[in-house]
């Protein structure tokens, strides 16, 4: 349940994926009893939940932050959907490598004295010397997901796996506001309903997989996020002469196209895509700068509509685009073709730009399913070309709205009028004043692309934006202030 690493998504095989050894150090954080009430409670566990983890870890480490007095120990508890730590396990394909560096791990730029920084993860692996001759900013993908679970392991303790969060209410009232919520999950195994009390609570959720409107509930059509995990399944035998489709023009869509023709040799491949081309990501120095933390700041300060109008502009950083060596690698495929054959229409691996899936005829199990595919500028027709297909991959992003029915319960306690949540620099949500306490909040992660920017879901700030997330939260009892403090200040 995590944010993604600029539009990047457990290889086909587990052996690939490398056994993970503790940091050295254990975490400051402290388990509590379920019904007990905690200071914070996240919802979701992935990289925005375990960045949060690490910096409160660092703030109370006397050696890290001059604030941390050691008589702070906040109750808290993470609930994650998930049987333990994964990072978009589906997507982990063979070879593919991280679209951002290592230096934007879950605390270097926060503090690179943590012990959590991706350097101390390979020294702890005596794997340090080795990556250097590598002579690369850029982790192969899995072994950047290694790095994450070496990270979550040490927070196990505060960590309850298996729970689907399914709602978050308001609690009982206190002077008439409410001063806590209540967090209520379903248990993956028993399907027990059980409730945890927090003051605050961090949502953190992650992308939802998003399948374009009109696809037909079947098991040979899957989205890209269960690619590693799924397709194996449906495709069992590699060696045999499959067709398969994918649909989508970024960076995922690209991964699993060429890495169908390493996985099965024997298939044909077909690559639909709206656009005219695949397009390169822009990863300049001076283009990267929009996803440096301090533009954060910038970008919530700007008027609505120049907001909007940034995002559109700056979505080539992120959306629909592919890095340049991967279009290299597949238009050399793609040529190597033309060589030995002029007809594109015979090729084993093929590219139809300008298309888009007009209907899906699925048959039973026994048939393949029939894709009619037709011209982006062609509405009257219903698919001049129909492809017959084992499996079709979709490709076509994700959707970032699963806070609002999560939150649905505590609408009522937004201030009058206001139709929408509305995050604050901090994350905080805006809430009534007088019907919750100051001492209770939510904050939004992940989901604030709009307010916050492109970078809200990626990987990229999530260092720094834990530390700020953990100074919103808990900064006044970091410092030593008391709760009682903290409510005068906000009455005055």
């Amino acid at each position: 349940m995590e944010p993604i690493p600029r539009k990047s998504e457990l290889p086909f095989h587990s052996e690939m994926a490398p056994r993970t050894q503790a940091p050295t150090n254990r975490t400051l954080l402290r388990s509590v009893p379920a019904d007990e009430m905690h200071d914070l409670l996240c919802v979701g566990f992935g990289p925005a939940s375990l960045a949060i983890a690490i910096a409160l870890h660092d703030a109370m480490d006397p050696a890290l932050s001059r604030a941390a007095s050691g008589s702070f120990k906040p109750k808290v508890c993470f609930l994650e959907r998930q049987k333990q730590f994964a990072w978009h396990s589906g997507m982990l394909v063979p070879g593919s490598r991280m679209q951002i560096s290592f230096i934007k791990d879950l605390a270097t730029l926060r503090d690179p004295r943590s012990s959590f920084t991706f350097l101390n993860y390979l020294h702890n692996k005596n794997r340090l010397i080795h990556f250097t001759n590598l002579g690369t900013f850029l982790p192969a993908r899995m072994e950047f997901e290694d790095y994450m679970r070496w990270c979550a392991q040490p927070f196990e303790n505060v960590v309850s796996y298996g729970e689907e969060v399914v709602d978050v209410v308001p609690g009982s009232k206190t002077d008439g506001v409410v001063d806590y919520f209540v967090v209520r999950s379903r248990n993956a195994e028993t399907g027990e309903i059980s409730s945890r009390r927090a003051r605050k609570v961090v949502v953190a959720l992650g992308g939802k997989a998003k399948m374009p409107p009109g696809f037909p509930q079947d098991a040979r059509i899957m989205h890209s996020s269960k690619y590693c995990t799924g397709l194996p399944n449906v495709l069992k035998n590699e060696s045999a002469p499959y067709n398969i489709a994918v649909v989508g023009s970024g960076q995922s869509a690209a991964e699993i196209f060429h890495d169908l023709q390493r996985r099965y040799p024997n298939s044909r491949t077909t690559l639909i895509l709206r656009d005219t081309a695949l397009r390169p990501s822009d990863d300049s120095p001076f283009v990267n700068e929009i996803f440096n933390p301090e533009r954060v700041e910038k970008f919530y300060q700007l008027p609505q509509e120049e907001r909007h109008a940034r995002i559109a502009k700056e979505k080539a950083t992120n959306y629909s685009v592919v890095r340049l060596e991967l279009i290299e690698e597949i238009y050399n495929t793609m040529y190597l073709q033309r060589v030995q054959n002029p007809d594109e229409s015979t090729w084993q691996h093929r590219i139809l730009p300008e298309r888009k899936v007009a209907r899906i005829e699925h048959h039973n199990p026994a048939h393949r399913m029939r894709i009619h595919v037709k011209s982006v500028n062609d509405d009257a027709s219903d698919g001049k070309e129909v492809l017959e297909v084992d499996a079709l991959m979709v490709a076509t992003g994700y959707q970032r709205d699963a806070h609002e029915q999560l939150l649905e319960q505590v609408c009522g306690l937004r201030p009058v009028g206001q139709t929408a949540w509305a995050p604050g620099r901090d994350y905080r949500v805006e809430l009534d004043g007088g019907k919750v306490s100051a001492g209770a909040g939510i904050w939004l992660q992940g989901c604030n692309e709009k307010t916050h920017g492109l970078s809200d879901s990626l990987l990229s700030i999530l260092a720094v934006r834990g530390g700020e997330i953990v100074d919103s939260v808990f900064g006044d009892e970091l410092a030593g202030k008391t709760v009682q403090d903290t409510r005068l200040r906000a009455m005055l």
